[in-house]
């Protein structure tokens, strides 16, 4: 009989007996492993851009460019402060390589005629420890990419000049409120001296008055 013929093909390709038997037995895993959640520090704040690159700092040491990472760029907005940061994860480790709040201060602007690099000061906090003076650049895999960075830093630096004129107009604001109700309270306060003193005047001309009548006509009776 040759191998071609289909009652020997399936002899050969028919499962060995007991393969797919269900023998019941129920085997527990060795370890139970509970839900954990994982939280990130972004919870409390809305993504404004969201883009791949690679990122850079300047060694003033060595004199020269050192890569930081290439992953994610975002700017994020905090939903109660307004307050905006840069943040970038390196994409596999999600390692921090820059960490910092986009300030009215800073500017960016395009790196040595790289249209798609582009370069910024910044008080980075990515190490976690303290904060450090770095001269950072970024490069995308596109010029609109690095337009679209460059236009929302610009932007979000300008909208925090904003919100900082408006907090310093309030603060303003509060430290008059609070000069008014000191002069009210100082007012009150003179007011409150000049009545007592009037009242100490008023009971001292009082006991002069029974001094007087008391040497003119004695001793009043005695009852008994």
């Amino acid at each position: 009989m040759s191998s071609a013929d289909p009652e020997h093909r399936d002899d050969d390709e028919a499962p060995a007996a007991g393969d797919d038997e269900d023998t019941g037995a129920q085997v527990a895993p060795i370890v139970r492993l509970d839900e954990v959640a994982v939280t990130t520090g972004e919870e409390d704040e809305d993504a404004i851009l969201d883009l791949k690159s690679k990122l850079y700092r300047f060694d003033k040491d060595g004199n020269q460019w050192k890569e930081r990472g290439a992953g994610t760029v975002k700017f994020l907005k905090h939903k109660v402060t307004g307050k905006v940061r840069l943040l970038m994860r390196q994409s596999k480790t999600l390692k921090i390589c820059a960490n910092h709040l986009i300030l009215p201060a800073m500017s960016v602007q395009e790196h040595a005629g790289n249209e798609k690099s582009c370069v910024w000061h910044a008080k980075d906090f990515a190490d976690g420890d303290e904060l450090k003076d770095e001269l950072f650049c970024i490069r995308f895999p596109s010029v609109e990419n690095c337009r679209s960075f460059m236009e929302t830093f610009q932007e979000v630096a300008e909208s925090q000049k904003q919100g900082e004129n408006n907090d310093a107009a309030a603060a303003a604001s509060l430290i008059a409120e609070l000069k008014v109700e000191e002069k009210a309270d100082s007012v009150k306060k003179d007011e409150d001296k000049s009545e007592e003193k009037t009242i100490e005047k008023e009971s001292a001309s009082g006991k002069e008055s029974k001094t007087d009548a008391e040497k003119k006509y004695g001793e009043p009776a005695s009852s008994a």
